[in-house]
């Protein structure tokens, strides 16, 4: 694993958070704050891991997943609540506050839509 900086991932990485800051400002309800934003949360940790590691796309999918994976269980066991942050709405924007099988779902599918366009961008590079 080197560090290098990606341009095109970090600008990514940006496109992709003002559109969760967007999502989190406007929507406080419904299928895109609660499940579109937790598939677009995975692809914006692996682009902003690719902005700065040169690492292989698989392994940077598996380290976003497990990463979202362990949130999503800290959830479980009300995580802020055991840290006195119940009522922290940064550490609810952060860290979530209700577990949902869904985000699960959700966190899968966009790690596997990340490895998709991956898969594809090396053969077209290759052509």
């Amino acid at each position: 694993m080197n560090l290098t900086f990606n341009l095109k991932y970090f600008m990514a990485f940006l496109v992709l958070f003002i559109t969760e800051a967007l999502i989190a400002y406007f929507l406080k309800s419904g299928f895109i704050r609660h499940t579109f934003g937790d598939f677009l949360i995975v692809i914006l940790m692996y682009c902003f891991l690719k902005s700065f590691l040169i690492i292989a796309p698989k392994k940077v999918a598996l380290v976003v997943l497990v990463i979202s994976f362990a949130i999503e269980i800290l959830q479980y066991f009300n995580l802020n609540h055991f840290l006195g942050l119940q009522d922290s709405h940064l550490a609810k924007l952060i860290l979530g506050s209700t577990f949902q099988w869904s985000d699960l779902l959700a966190y899968c599918l966009g790690v596997l839509f990340v490895l998709i366009l991956e898969s594809l961008s090396t053969k077209t590079s290759k052509s």
